[in-house]
């Protein structure tokens, strides 16, 4: 049985840019995200990809931007 899992990589791309709800325009994720990274565990590094893919769909959204021009 394999006991070692892949850690969960942070998803900063090095654009960091918060917007006025302290939202990065980078990787999306809010300063409170971002500030506990280094300490959270798998199950809240999962939640908080949860959250970027959803605030990344919103920003798409509202400002039209095609998927394929950011990551």
């Amino acid at each position: 049985m394999n006991t070692h899992r892949k850690v969960i990589s942070s998803p900063c791309i090095r654009n960091c840019c918060l917007d006025q709800a302290e939202i990065c325009l980078g990787c999306f994720r809010s300063l409170s995200e971002i500030i506990g990274w280094g300490q959270a565990d798998e199950t809240t590094r999962r939640i908080i990809l949860e959250n970027t893919s959803r605030r990344r769909d919103a920003y798409r959204e509202k400002y039209n931007v095609y998927r394929n021009s950011l990551r």
